[in-house]
């Protein structure tokens, strides 16, 4: 059963959420002339009905609506703090600098060059912050966002769950190698009955699963009817949480043959480490990562109807948080005066993974990268690697350079391939910059 059909314009986000059939489509309206405060998205008490933003008539995930929606996500549905804890804020240095906006580069695929500055607004940016040798040199928000304001990660979060994987086997808490049963024996009859934690870990299982927002048979569509982002039928027969609907998939291919990005491989991971923790997601995030970074605000995970936090796109957090977990990962796990994430644990992800498994991904805007613990590795000169989520949510480390890159967006293409040809290319050449 698929979402509710809410005529054209449902079908229109669809297709613009997807990225797909863009050139036959209506040109979209600019980073500037979509800025929800200017349209006055949700002002007003109330604000005007044309101009609501609500997750059951399906306009959360319409643009520009998303512009506000991404930076308001608690305000739409259930949550579950991820708590600071009590004491103060680990302050961020900072040294801004007023040559960034100006660096240029040649984005992928054009033979023009573009700056930096003009890349914000290309890619529809919310929040950008850029750190360079432990302080921050370069801090911006736009639209919805402010420095004290959580917006939603996307697919972020699967990088916070695979390290947390990677730091229970580093405990000997957790097998990799164990099949996914050990842990979770609901899956015995699904598509991961023989499947491995590691290829949990890192996206190589064999599951019947398509992302596909413009097909309607696509399993995208249960998958966002379980967590209840979307609305759906009253009549829909499909699951309504997370791990119900984990439990209908079925196997396509074989596991350990090849990379293929599916979410379920993170709902399934969080489940694991909650199972073997004993601990929920906000829980796990808080204390291992949240109260030790010195967070200035509180995170937050999306729940299902019965209160499962998404391992696999749920948490929002603000910006200046967002770059202190990224500078975290640059010191190899180490901040704020303590080992926060064991060094192991980042060694084994900037290694990567397969890159020929990865390749048959088909990612034309990656080329040579892989993926690793649920991180994204680059491979380049730099050994940059990268916490990604659609829509442009990016955390960029780049270890040579001693830059950290935290960007949040609502770009109307939720596929990153509509970012990278900008984004990748922009920071790169920031780096490089920086380098100078």
């Amino acid at each position: 059963m698929r979402p509710l059909a809410l005529g054209l314009t449902t079908l229109f986000a669809a297709l613009v959420t997807s990225g797909l059939a863009l050139a036959q489509m209506p040109a979209l309206p600019d980073a500037a002339s979509s800025d929800p405060v200017k349209l006055g998205i949700m002002q007003g008490f109330p604000p005007a009905p044309e101009k609501t933003v609500r997750i059951l008539d399906g306009s959360s995930w319409k643009f520009p609506q998303i512009r506000w929606a991404f930076s308001h996500f608690r305000e739409l549905g259930p949550t579950a703090s991820v708590w600071r804890g009590n004491r103060g804020p680990q302050p961020l240095a900072a040294a801004p600098r007023n040559d960034l906006d100006g660096v240029s580069f040649i984005p992928l695929g054009k033979d023009q060059p573009m700056t930096w500055e003009q890349s914000l607004a290309a890619n529809y940016t919310d929040g950008i912050l850029v750190m360079h040798k432990g302080k921050v040199v370069y801090e911006k928000y736009f639209g919805a966002l402010d420095a004290r304001t959580p917006h939603i990660l996307m697919s972020a979060t699967k990088s916070f769950v695979g390290i947390f994987a990677s730091m229970l086997a580093e405990e000997g808490k957790l097998d990799p190698n164990a099949p996914v049963t050990k842990y979770v024996p609901e899956m015995k009859d699904t598509a991961y009955g023989d499947a491995t934690v590691r290829q949990v870990m890192d996206m190589t299982t064999g599951v019947q699963y398509s992302e596909k927002y413009a097909d309607p048979n696509a399993e995208i569509w249960q998958y966002i009817a379980a967590g209840g982002w979307f609305p759906v039928r009253a009549d829909h027969k499909g699951p309504r949480t997370l791990y119900g609907f984990l439990g209908t998939l079925k196997k396509e291919g074989e596991h350990g043959q090849a990379f293929a990005y599916k979410t379920p491989n993170a709902e399934l991971l969080g489940w694991i480490i909650q199972r073997v923790s004993g601990k929920s997601m906000a829980q796990l995030l808080s204390e291992n990562i949240w109260q030790k970074i010195g967070a200035e605000e509180d995170a937050m995970f999306a729940l299902d109807s019965v209160g499962t936090a998404s391992a696999g796109g749920g948490l929002a957090a603000t910006l200046r948080d967002f770059a202190r977990v990224g500078e975290m990962l640059r010191l190899d796990g180490y901040y704020n005066g303590q080992q926060i994430v064991p060094k192991s644990v980042i060694a084994d992800i900037r290694k990567g993974a397969d890159k020929e498994h990865f390749a048959k991904a088909g990612y034309t805007t990656l080329p040579g990268w892989s993926y690793r613990n649920m991180v994204w590795v680059s491979h380049n000169e730099h050994g940059a690697f990268s916490l990604r989520g659609i829509h442009g949510q990016a955390l960029y480390i780049d270890p040579k350079a001693e830059m950290v890159i935290a960007r949040l967006a609502s770009n109307p293409v939720a596929s990153n391939p509509a970012n990278d040809p900008v984004s990748l290319p922009a920071y790169h050449a920031l780096a490089k910059h920086l380098m100078k």
